[in-house]
């Protein structure tokens, strides 16, 4: 059996040509720099609560859908007159039954992001943590994406409007002062899509 041996010199040659072993890439800060970033609970009306179903049960729309009829049927005479005022009347008492109902909350999350990229943005994943103030834990944490396009050097917002509170400790169904110093917030960016197809994520 014969045993090739390489001279020095080519063994030398064969160290510079072979790759490089692959290494992994460090991920670099996030080029989102959060200027700032806030949270509120908004009371919602009845009348423009995104959340409640139709508000006009069969029985209020049967009544307001033969009131209709009848103004629309003795309008300009004195039976007419008094027609429309009683539907007015009743127009008022499923107001005012609808406003009884008791107060109901959704909440506001939202963050003002500056890029510091060469590149716009596309896609944002955020987090909205929230930690509890006395003790430093983590209370809640809401998950976030936003289809926003920041150009370099700019500035711009993202916003999302939901039911769910910061923690479980904030009631949806009252509005408390004091709930706010119980916590404390932060906005961490998990990941950007950019125009371009490139991707940042955060380790």
């Amino acid at each position: 059996m014969k045993v090739f041996v390489l001279p020095p010199l080519l063994l030398l040659l064969a160290a510079f040509a072979a790759p490089a072993p692959a290494r992994a890439q460090d991920t670099p800060a996030a080029a989102l720099e959060v200027v700032k970033h806030s949270w509120s609970k908004e009371r919602l009306n009845w009348e423009r609560d995104p959340f409640s179903g139709v508000i006009e049960n069969f029985d209020d729309a049967r009544v307001r859908m033969r009131n209709e009829s009848r103004v629309a049927r003795t309008k300009g005479t004195p039976e007419g007159d008094r027609i429309d005022r009683e539907a007015r009347a009743d127009q008022s008492i499923i107001a005012a039954r609808h406003q009884s109902k008791p107060a109901r909350y959704a909440f506001l999350y939202k963050a003002s992001l500056r890029n510091t990229a060469d590149r716009p943005t596309r896609t944002i994943d955020w987090d909205y943590v929230f930690t509890d103030a006395a003790t430093g834990e983590e209370v809640g944490r809401h998950q976030f994406t936003s289809d926003e396009k920041i150009g370099p050097g700019k500035q711009g917002g993202v916003v999302v409007y939901i039911a769910a509170p910061p923690a479980r400790t904030i009631s949806v169904n009252s509005l408390n002062s004091k709930e706010r110093d119980s916590l404390n917030g932060r906005v961490e960016v998990v990941r950007i899509l950019y125009a371009d197809g490139s991707v940042w994520e955060r380790k």
